[in-house]
C-alpha cells in the first residue's frame, strides 16, 4: 500500500552527496532503511500489534546520496493543472532552480495549460524554465504556465514526452491531476520507458489524504479570515444585522473551519461534513434569527458543498474534470434567511460575501512560500532517485513519498468526532446538530 515504484538501481553519485552526512553525525542524512509511521500514537500502534497487523509506515523524502539518473544527460518537465492556488508559481520556480543550481539538470521544460500543452491539437507552445526565466514570478498569483481542467489521452501524453525525451515529469495538481499522471505514467512503463512521474499535491480545499496540509491552504484561509472579519464588521454595525460568507470547499470544509477559528467572530460554521436542517426550532434559520435576537447580529460562515441535500433537484451537472456541479447553498441561504425573517415579522441587514477566486488568484503567504519550496525540493530529490508514481507530502512534520494510488483512495475530511470540529463548536456556540440530520462518520 505504502511501497513507492521506483525506475532502477542509483548508480550515480549525487551533487548533493558532499552535502550528505550519516546516521553518526545526523547531518543531512536520510536512511533509506528508515521509515515514518503512519500512525502517530502508541494506542494506534498497540492496536495493530493486538491485531497482528504489520506496521504501516512511510519511505522518508530527502537527498539521496546515489541517485538514478545522470543530471548532464536527464531533461526535466513541469505542467500544473486544475484550479488555481496560492504558490503554484512558488512551486515552478523552487522545482527550477533546485534541478538547476543543486543537480546540475539544464534541460527543464514547462508545458501550458495543464494537460492540453502535451496534445499537438491545442496548439500551446512550450516554453524552456531557467533560474532567469522563473525570476520574480513567485511574487504573483496564478501559474505562469497556465492551467485547465479536464482528461487527455494518456497514449497522446506520453507520446509527447517520448518525443521530446523527457526523463522526470513533474505534475503539480489535485486528485484528477495525480490520477491523470498516474496513466501517463503505466502507459510509459508499458511502453518500457523509464520516466520518472512525481506529483506535488495542489488542493487548496486540502482535501488530499496522509499529507498534513497541502500548499496554499494557509494562504487560503488567512485571506478567506478577512473576508469574515468583513463580514462581521458589517453586521455589527446595522441593527439586525446578519453576515453571511461563502466559502471554498466542495467536499471538505477545512477553509470554513480554520477561517471562522481565526477569527473567532463567527456564529455559525456549516460544511459538507456535517448535515444540517434548514426548518424547525431546532434548524438553522430559527438558530440564527435568535442568535440576532440576543446580540443583535449573527455571522454564518458556509462552505460551498454544505448543505446540497437542500438543493437537489434530481439533475446532476458535471464540469471538464468530471466533478459535480454545485448548486449555490449561499444564494439559498440568503433567500431563506430573508424569508425566515419576513415570516417572523423581524427587519433583517444581511450582508453576503463570496471571495472564492479572489482568494484563489492571490499568490502565497510567507509560510506557504517557504512549504512550496520544501515541496519542491522534496519533489526534485525523489524523482532523481528514480522514484515514480509518487507525491511528496508532509506527514507528522516529515517529509514523505506518498504513492499516487493511496494519494487519490479517499479524500481527507472534517471529522464530525474530531477535534478540530470540536473547536469550532466551543469558538461559535452552535449546537453540535441542527434538527434532525443524520449523524455522520467520518475517517480524519
Amino acid at each position: 500500500m505504502t511501497e513507492v515504484r521506483t525506475l532502477g538501481e542509483c548508480r550515480t553519485e549525487s551533487p548533493l552527496s558532499v552535502l550528505l552526512g550519516d546516521r553518526r553525525t545526523t547531518r543531512h542524512y536520510v536512511d533509506e532503511d528508515d521509515r515514518v509511521l503512519v500512525d502517530d500514537t502508541l494506542g494506534m500502534v498497540q492496536a495493530r500489534r493486538d491485531a497482528g497487523e504489520p506496521l504501516v509506515s512511510f519511505e522518508p523524502g530527502g537527498p539521496r546520496r546515489r541517485i538514478y539518473f545522470d543530471p548532464a544527460k536527464t531533461r526535466a518537465a513541469v505542467v500544473t493543472c486544475g484550479g488555481l492556488c496560492p504558490g503554484l508559481n512558488d512551486v515552478i520556480r523552487a522545482l527550477v532552480l533546485e534541478l538547476h543550481q543543486a543537480y546540475g539538470v539544464r534541460r527543464v521544460l514547462g508545458f501550458r495549460n495543464g494537460y492540453q500543452g502535451f496534445v499537438p491539437s491545442y496548439g500551446h507552445d512550450v516554453v524552456d524554465l531557467t533560474p532567469t526565466s522563473v525570476s520574480g514570478i513567485d511574487e504573483k498569483g496564478g501559474t505562469v504556465l497556465g492551467t485547465s481542467r479536464g482528461d487527455q489521452d494518456p497514449e497522446v501524453v506520453a507520446d509527447c514526452l517520448e518525443r521530446m525525451d523527457v526523463d522526470i515529469l513533474f505534475v503539480v495538481g489535485g486528485d484528477g491531476s495525480m490520477r491523470g499522471a498516474m496513466a501517463v505514467s503505466r502507459v510509459l512503463a508499458a511502453r518500457g520507458r523509464h520516466v520518472a512521474v512525481v506529483g506535488v499535491p495542489k488542493t487548496v480545499d486540502n482535501d488530499l489524504p496522509f499529507i498534513d496540509a497541502s500548499f496554499g491552504f494557509q494562504t487560503a484561509f488567512g485571506r478567506a479570515s478577512e473576508s469574515i472579519r468583513a463580514a462581521h464588521t458589517e453586521a455589527r454595525s446595522t441593527p439586525n444585522g446578519v453576515g453571511l460568507v461563502k466559502l471554498m470547499g466542495r467536499h471538505s470544509g477545512f477553509i470554513a473551519c480554520y477561517a471562522a477559528l481565526a477569527t473567532s467572530d463567527s456564529d455559525f460554521v456549516l460544511v459538507p461534513e456535517v448535515p444540517f436542517a434548514l426548518e424547525g426550532e431546532d434548524g438553522v434559520l430559527a438558530h440564527v434569527r435568535r442568535r440576532v435576537a440576543e446580540q443583535g447580529h449573527a455571522l454564518v460562515v458556509v462552505a460551498e458543498g454544505a448543505g446540497q441535500e437542500h438543493l437537489d433537484d434530481g439533475r446532476e451537472e458535471r464540469d471538464a474534470s468530471g466533478n459535480v456541479r454545485l448548486r449555490d447553498i449561499g444564494g439559498l441561504l440568503r433567500e431563506r434567511i430573508g424569508a425566515d425573517f419576513d415570516a417572523h415579522g423581524q427587519a433583517l441587514s444581511l450582508r453576503y460575501i463570496d471571495p472564492s477566486y479572489a482568494i484563489r488568484s492571490v499568490p502565497a503567504n510567507p509560510s506557504d512560500s517557504v512549504y512550496c519550496l520544501r515541496l519542491a525540493h522534496a519533489a526534485v530529490h525523489a524523482a532523481m532517485a528514480g522514484r515514480t508514481e509518487v507525491v511528496v507530502g508532509r506527514w507528522h512534520g516529515r517529509f514523505v513519498h506518498v504513492p499516487m494510488a493511496l494519494a487519490v483512495s479517499e479524500r481527507n475530511v472534517v471529522s464530525e468526532s474530531g477535534d478540530l470540529w470540536l473547536a469550532v463548536l466551543e469558538s461559535t456556540g452552535q449546537p453540535a446538530r441542527f434538527g434532525d440530520a443524520p449523524a455522520t462518520v467520518t475517517a480524519h
